[in-house]
């Protein structure tokens, strides 16, 4: 059991960093808390994904050596997926932080619960 564990040990890591992000998301209230934990859910599942794709032993897919046997290099898939869903999480990142700044510009808090009061009073004062 101990033994497969360690073998298995960054996947592992990732599972467990996955699950620190979903708690801080489910748990805090402050919204920059909830983007901390949503930007340690991307990492937790770049983590896994690379850890899936390295295989011990083999080279990176660029040749040098002539050697243009398949089997002696790694699959750059699982590097551009992760690659490409790292740009995309810097994006989602910024947008979170814009939308998040004008929220505090708007109603001076970064509590959910503060806001949606205040938004449903602010609803009812114009109707």
């Amino acid at each position: 059991m101990l033994d497969s564990l360690w073998n298995n040990r960054i996947p592992a890591a990732a599972v467990l960093l996955f699950a620190v992000g979903f708690t801080t998301l489910l748990l805090h209230r402050n919204l920059l808390k909830k983007i901390i934990g949503l930007n340690i859910m991307d990492t937790a599942a770049y983590l896994f994904l690379a850890s899936l794709g390295y295989i011990a032993g083999r080279k990176p897919p660029i040749i040098t050596d002539g050697n243009t046997d398949p089997a002696a290099y790694a699959n750059p898939l699982p590097a551009g997926l992760v690659l490409t869903g790292i740009v995309v999480s810097v994006s989602v990142t910024a947008l979170m932080l814009a939308l998040t700044l004008r929220l505090y510009r708007r109603y001076h808090t970064l509590d959910l619960d503060k806001i949606y009061m205040m938004a449903r009073d602010e609803q009812e004062d114009e109707t």
